[in-house]
């Protein structure tokens, strides 16, 4: 069964999204039914030793220390 045909509710989890930030858009994208998710600011955090990207969804992100995508919560 081709992957086009996957249910709403399917389309798996940040934690699974490739770690570059072109799989996070596309991830983002889906997960808001469609709508552009832009990124608002990068920047190096010193809290948290890593890049991180504010985005237009109200949420930041950041590459934990396995490689994975995960929501920084200050």
């Amino acid at each position: 069964m081709s992957s086009a045909f996957i249910k709403e509710g399917e389309s798996g989890q940040l934690k699974d999204v490739a770690p570059n930030f072109g799989a996070l858009l596309f991830f983002l994208r889906m997960e808001n039914g469609g709508t552009i998710v832009r990124e608002l600011k990068n920047y190096y955090s010193e809290k948290h030793g890593r890049d991180v990207y504010e985005m237009s969804d109200g949420l930041t992100y950041a590459l934990n220390d396995e490689g994975r995508w995960a929501i920084i919560l200050d």
